[in-house]
């Protein structure tokens, strides 16, 4: 029941606190819609006034979005065919996508005997305390699909370590590198998970013979959804470029000769930049309330959420899992050309929060501690302000 109150305090607040000012870009909601109709575009775009992430491509314009993320938007776009919903509910989704992290976070808290108030605080922090709060807020299509990846994240996180149940597991993690591509290079370590959950008696002659067959048995229960949705996704690439690994970003009129992308869409050439903007550019002072102002294109993600500084406490179950998994991630973001634009610190790092919410939810005491609560509350602070002026 605590789950389910935390998710819905979330949720109203969250609602209550954003503007959702880049609803229209509703890129995956209207390429949904057009999959209802049996199109994979767009063909009629002369109303469209925002056409900076549509492809125009054999007379039709497609989406550079990655299929999960169009699949996501389906129930909207079945509301919207229904006539329940007019406009797109950018504000309600993004809402709800808020109160279903925090949902989720609560119940992976689980895996740590941690005090059912650490474990409530803690559950909060991926939302309030962190940059999800100010870019989530955004609403657009961009910020949506990271607010999935979330809640994929955290959900597949929650099935594999605590529920045991890899099926659905499965279905999460489809739901996060559906929208987020790069999240499927922590594949390996979902198996290893389920690898570590052996129940055979090891004093049994046939031990091993018996873990492989459970370990195969959950890794392919896992894998069945975000394998298919692999091969929907090439399917679907190349029906509209010709490619399976194609997802049409290099296709976005002038994209390749804006600066960030001399080297390609991915570079280790952009690695300098990328660091620059994750870890170390500050805010700007202003002499007035409230003293603080974001660039909106970048900001340290410790400066905007001090208490990620809980990471590098010592112990803790896993944890080399764990930061193998950020380091991976982070690889991969940090090679993309362009850190994001118009964000409030490092929106891309949204994927990192469920491996650094385990990080600082197992290295820590089984109470909430004071230190905990005073860089919740300063993080909270931040984001706050963040969410506030650019709203």
């Amino acid at each position: 029941m605590l789950a389910f109150a935390l998710a819905a305090i979330t949720g109203v607040a969250f609602y209550y606190t954003i503007t959702a000012n880049q609803k229209p870009f509703d890129y995956t909601a209207r390429i949904a819609g057009a999959l209802l109709n049996g199109r994979l575009g767009i063909d009629d775009v002369r109303m469209l006034s925002w056409l900076n992430e549509l492809v125009p491509w054999n007379r039709t314009h497609y989406s550079v979005f990655p299929l999960g993320a169009v699949l996501c938007m389906i129930p909207v776009a079945l509301l919207q065919a229904k006539g329940v919903v007019q406009a797109f509910p950018a504000q309600m989704l993004a809402s709800i996508l808020a109160a279903g992290s925090v949902f989720y976070f609560f119940l992976l808290s689980r895996v740590h005997g941690s005090s059912v108030l650490r474990r409530a605080v803690l559950s909060l922090f991926p939302v309030f305390a962190t940059w999800t709060w100010c870019n989530l807020a955004f609403a657009g299509a961009w910020q949506l699909a990271l607010g999935f990846a979330l809640v994929g994240g955290a959900g597949a996180l929650y099935y594999a370590l605590v529920a045991k149940r890899y099926f659905v597991a499965g279905i999460f993690f489809a739901i996060a590198w559906g929208n987020r591509t790069e999240i499927i290079l922590t594949t390996p370590i979902f198996l290893y998970f389920c690898w570590l959950d052996s129940t055979s008696d090891p004093a049994a002659p046939d031990y091993n013979r018996q873990r492989w067959r459970q370990t195969a048995r959950r890794a392919i229960a896992f894998l069945i959804v975000p394998g298919l949705l692999g091969i929907a996704t090439a399917v679907y690439n190349y029906a509209r470029f010709g490619s399976i690994f194609d997802f049409g970003y290099s296709h976005i009129p002038g994209v390749l000769k804006e600066p960030w992308y001399q080297h390609g869409l991915f570079s280790l050439h952009a690695i300098p930049w990328n660091i620059y903007k994750m870890l170390f550019e500050g805010m700007d002072d202003i002499p007035k309330f409230p003293y603080l102002r974001p660039h909106a294109f970048g900001c340290s993600i410790f400066v905007a959420s001090p208490i990620l500084f809980l990471l590098f406490r010592e112990g803790g179950a896993r944890r080399a899992l764990y930061w193998i998994a950020i380091a991976v991630l982070t690889f991969a973001l940090w090679c993309h050309g362009n850190p994001g634009g118009w964000q409030f610190s490092y929106r891309y790092g949204m994927i990192l929060l469920p491996w650094m919410f385990l990080l600082i939810l197992v290295n820590g005491p089984t109470k909430l501690s004071a230190i905990e609560v005073a860089l919740f509350i300063a993080s909270v602070a931040i984001n706050a302000i963040g969410t506030y002026q650019l709203r």
